[in-house]
């Protein structure tokens, strides 16, 4: 049942100006319903906002690994199933949790101004070492990522990577326990920061620092909502960030062409190029064109791993253009087989950002991605078949 957590402030409520938000019942799903409440407060002051939150599949199985479950909408469907009858009027989602097919009748309704986006190695309490090179031979990270094993394999093939599940605390506790096998753990950053445990990151991962490209819509919060429910786009609307729903839209229309999943290994990263940085010649229609496929994939040095977070710029700086500069990759489960393109294109419009993701997909099937693909799904149904032995 859905359990109201927090209200506005607001004492001058009538039953019209109440709206309610849905959003799951962890500490960090109800962090971020309320950073988006805090948000909109502001912009109307007469509203009332009331929080629900509810268990769903992903909260309620702890112990099965993400990759043996079918479902690609774990964290969603119970909030969804709300949100189509009107118990609630939007839902705020983790952007890398929301399935890139929503329901009918419903509709990604705004990103906000998206947080970081990387992954962070998290070393066991009172371990010592700055980044992935400091662990030894056999030494297990856990992980319930597919996306994050595959990558890290890729350099790092002397290690062990083992399946952790729960809550971020819990995958804290875990790694910490006393005997325990893990000696690290690899984490969304922006979880870590919402909760205030910037601490714990031992280094930040990237391409550039160490050969990790983030999931789909990592770090992003985004909003679903009936689609035609124009009281609530209006409702958002002060508080959608463009830029960020553009490149989240890049982003799942890549995953939605190559039909991945939670369980399925696409890695990417998007950035805004800086006016100084931007290399897209301009036509004279406006639109600059930068496409190149990477060469094809063969072992490298592992990346240097930095301990800090290198200075970025925020998304929404005047300094930035609108091109979106996008590194993708897909990797098969060894991390010996990848498919991997980078390219860059401006990009105006929420059509532009789809029409994109679509050629990114096209130039990973070019470059392989469609047998890796293939390898996976016929690797996933025998460990289904395994499980339910």
């Amino acid at each position: 049942m859905a359990v109201p957590l927090s209200t506005s402030t607001s004492t001058s409520t009538s039953p019209q100006n109440v709206i309610h938000v849905g959003t799951r019942q962890s500490l960090l799903a109800r962090l971020q319903a309320d950073e988006v409440v805090a948000a909109l407060r502001p912009h109307h002051p007469n509203t009332h906002f009331e929080i629900h939150a509810m268990a769903t599949t992903g909260d309620n199985n702890q112990s099965t690994a993400l990759h043996k479950f079918n479902e690609k909408a774990l964290w969603t469907q119970e909030l969804e199933v709300k949100l189509e009858n009107r118990e609630v009027d939007f839902v705020v989602h983790s952007l890398k949790d929301m399935p890139t097919q929503l329901p009918t009748g419903l509709v990604l309704g705004g990103v906000t101004r998206r947080g970081d986006k990387r992954d962070a190695l998290v070393l066991k309490r009172g371990r010592e070492g700055k980044g992935l090179s400091d662990l030894g031979e056999g030494e297990v990270v856990g992980t319930s990522s597919l996306r994050r094993t595959a990558q890290l394999k890729r350099f790092h093939p002397g290690l062990r990577f083992k399946d952790v599940r729960g809550n971020i605390g819990t995958r804290l506790a875990k790694l910490d326990a006393e005997g325990g096998e893990y000696a690290a753990i690899v984490i969304a950053v922006a979880g870590l920061v919402r909760l205030g445990l910037t601490d714990r990151i031992t280094s930040y991962l990237s391409k550039d620092n160490g050969g990790m490209l983030h999931a789909v819509g990592q770090g992003g919060l985004g909003i679903e909502i009936r689609e035609g429910d124009t009281k609530i786009e209006d409702v958002l609307k002060p508080i959608i960030c463009e830029r960020s729903m553009r490149a989240a839209l890049v982003e799942r229309s890549l995953m939605r062409t190559l039909e991945g999943g939670c369980s399925v290994p696409i890695g990417i990263e998007t950035k805004w190029v800086s006016k100084k940085h931007s290399l897209i010649e301009t036509s004279t229609t406006g639109v600059g064109v930068g496409i190149k496929p990477a060469e094809p994939f063969a072992p490298a040095q592992t990346p240097p791993t930095n301990p800090t977070p290198p200075t970025t710029s925020e998304e929404g700086d005047d300094d930035l253009t609108d091109e979106l500069a996008v590194s993708a990759i897909v990797v098969s489960l060894d991390g010996q087989d990848a498919a991997e393109v980078e390219t860059s294109l401006t990009i105006t419009t929420f059509e532009e950002a789809e029409e994109f993701g679509i050629e990114i997909a096209r130039l990973l099937v070019e470059q392989g991605a469609a047998r890796i693909l293939k390898a996976i799904t016929l690797n996933r149904d025998i460990i289904h078949k395994q499980g339910d032995a």
